[in-house]
Parts: structure tokens; C-alpha cells; sequence
């Protein structure tokens, strides 16, 4: 039998008021979302729109928030600026600025040019323009006429290809051998290795510089940045060995009686149930590497034509710290990577094992 209580909540008026609360604070709540992701986002939207104003506009108090100019009227040969007026009768016209003067101006009617010269009395100065929506690209040809950005985004790209083949290589091999063979001592060296990460990058920057610059004369060439790439790195043997360890050793025993070796198994037995993981890591190495600006800095500012393109558009923002500019470089480094994301993004961190369990 049905409770009292309960059969009071089934009546249809109670029922209807119950789901009209659930769809309140579900809207609320989307509210909520909506707001605080338009809040994280519009530092984003506030740099691609200022990467497409005009110089003035950053100037202009009055102006809007996306890329516009003030709306200009051709009048006996000279473009004039559009302002809102407000007349004596309450009512405000969009009048174009003829004769400016300190307490009363001449203007003209753009839609009513017949009607001649309108004097209006006040400080022109204080009134505001009226502006049409007007994207530029002119930051964007100045940014590539002053830096060689075709030559920085194919250094960029040779230099993660290198990186990348060398940093899976020598991480999967690591982490294929944490994970699944009984070393002396492994689960210290793990530590050890996974101890690195808590080490600043400040504490081995002058270490590493003088033995790559002064012992090895690595300066102005791109080998202090490739080569350590080469030895692994403890972020990625940590992802790759726990995914590697959920993997059932149960397969690995299967192919062995197949005849199959350790180099084999981990080509056609492991690797092939870990593409999601090692994908996320190469996206990962990626990103670090199209945003690498320390080490280029460090040992590429000799050699300009080696410089990859964060190092170049940031030296370049540096030495011309103009918003509108700074704003189009920024929006430059930070499209390629968006694009390769939303490529992959069916692949990022699909089915990806970090503890053993599956996210």
C-alpha cells in the first residue's frame, strides 16, 4: 500500500508543482554556468576583439567593446564625424560635426543634407560618436611584415617534431619497463624519477646552461632544447606507466607462449590499447613546445633565425608593447593550438586509465 505522504506528492497539483521547481533550479543553475564560464572566457573574447581595432578606438573612452570605428560623412570633400545630438525638443540626431568651436558648432544632417548647416550650442567634445562595426587586419600585416612568422612557425613545428619523437620514445620505453618488469629497486627509481617533478625549473636553469653552453658549446643551436627530450620525461612515464599497469599482464603471457618478445608486445599488445594516452601525451608535448619561450630565450637569442614563434612574437611585443598588436600576436600563438585541439579532441583523454580506473 501507498503511504499517505506518498500518495499526497502523486496528486496531479503536487506533482506539476514538484517539476516546476526542478525546472527552476535547473535553469538557475545553467544561469550559474553560463555566467561563470562568460566570466572565465572574457579575457579571451576582450584579446581576439582588440586584435581587430584600429589604433583610435583604444583611445576613445566612448567607444564599444568589439572592433568598430565612428561613422564618417563625406561633406564638400572632407569626411566629417557622426555624433548623437541632443536637440533642444528632447529628441537626439545623428549629425555629422562641419565647424567645431568651443561653445557652439555647426552641423549637418547626413539624411537630410538640403536642410544646410544646423547650429548647435554646447561643447561639442563632450558629445558622443555614433560607430558602425568595422574589423581590421591591420595589426596582423604589421605583425608579419615585422617578424618572419612563416620561418618561426616551421621552426616551431620542426623543432616538436623532433621532441615529440624522441620524448614518446624513450617515455614508453621507460614506463613499459616500470610497469612490467621486476626491476631491483624500480619502485624507488619511480619515486625518484616522479621526485623530479617537485624540482623548480630555476634550481637546474644555471646547471644545465653551463654545461650545455660552456662545457658542450650547444649555444645558438636547437640541441640543449632537443636533447633532453631524449631521456624521457617524468609527466609522461607517470601517465604512460599507470596506463601501461591496468593493461592485464594476462595478454602479455598469451603473446610469450605465441612466441612473441618484450619489444613485440609492446608494439602490438600494449601500445595498441594505450593510442588515448599516448595521444594526450603528444598533444600535451605539443602544447609545451609551441609555448616554449625560456629555453628559446636562453639559448636561441644569438641565432634569430632558429627562434620558434612564442619566442619571437614575445620579444617583438617587448620591444613594440602596442595593445592592439600585442593582442593580434597573442591571438597568433594561441589559434594553432585551439585548431590542433579541437582536431584531436575526440582522442584527448578518451578512455585514459590514470589510477587504474577508467575516467
Amino acid at each position: 500500500m501507498t503511504s499517505p505522504s506518498r500518495r499526497k506528492w502523486l496528486e496531479p497539483h503536487n506533482y506539476l508543482s514538484l517539476r516546476l521547481w526542478e525546472a527552476i533550479g535547473a535553469g538557475l543553475f545553467n544561469l550559474f554556468i553560463f555566467f561563470m564560464l562568460f566570466a572565465y572566457l572574457f579575457p579571451l573574447l576582450y584579446m581576439v576583439a582588440t586584435a581587430f581595432m584600429e589604433g583610435p578606438q583604444l583611445g576613445d573612452r566612448n567607444a564599444p567593446a568589439y572592433p568598430s570605428r565612428q561613422v564618417r560623412y563625406e561633406y564638400q570633400g572632407k569626411e566629417r564625424l557622426v555624433y548623437n545630438v541632443p536637440m533642444p525638443g528632447g529628441e537626439t540626431r545623428q549629425l555629422a560635426l562641419v565647424i567645431p568651436k568651443q561653445t557652439s558648432s555647426q552641423f549637418i544632417d547626413p539624411q537630410h543634407p538640403d536642410e544646410g548647416l544646423i547650429q548647435w550650442d554646447g561643447s561639442w567634445r563632450k558629445l558622443k560618436g555614433v560607430y558602425e562595426f568595422h574589423p581590421t587586419l591591420d595589426n596582423f600585416k604589421n605583425l608579419f611584415e615585422a617578424l618572419p612568422i612563416p620561418q618561426m612557425v616551421r621552426n616551431t613545428f620542426v623543432m616538436t617534431i623532433i621532441s615529440e619523437i624522441g620524448v614518446l620514445l624513450s617515455s614508453i620505453v621507460v614506463a613499459y619497463g616500470f610497469s612490467r618488469f621486476p626491476l631491483p629497486g624500480g619502485n624507488l627509481f619511480f619515486y625518484a624519477l616522479i621526485a623530479t617533478i617537485l624540482i623548480p625549473e630555476k634550481v637546474t636553469l644555471i646547471p644545465t646552461y653551463f654545461f650545455f653552453a660552456r662545457v658542450l658549446n650547444w649555444d645558438g643551436s636547437w640541441l640543449p632544447i632537443l636533447v633532453p627530450f631524449f631521456f624521457g620525461n617524468a609527466v609522461y612515464i607517470f601517465l604512460l606507466r599507470q596506463n601501461f599497469k591496468s593493461i592485464p599482464k594476462d595478454m602479455d603471457e598469451a603473446a610469450m607462449l605465441d612466441g612473441a618478445g618484450p619489444l613485440r608486445i609492446l608494439f602490438q599488445v600494449i601500445l595498441p590499447q594505450s593510442w588515448p594516452t599516448v595521444i594526450t601525451v603528444s598533444l600535451l608535448h605539443f602544447f609545451y613546445m609551441w609555448n616554449e619561450t625560456r629555453q628559446a630565450a636562453l639559448y636561441l637569442s644569438v641565432s634569430r633565425d632558429l627562434s620558434p614563434i612564442s619566442f619571437g612574437v614575445q620579444s617583438f611585443q617587448s620591444l613594440a608593447p602596442i595593445q592592439n598588436q600585442l593582442q593580434a600576436g597573442a591571438l597568433i600563438l594561441m589559434i594553432v593550438p585551439v585548431i590542433v585541439l579541437i582536431i584531436s579532441q575526440r582522442y584527448f583523454m578518451r578512455d585514459m586509465v590514470v589510477t587504474g580506473m577508467e575516467k
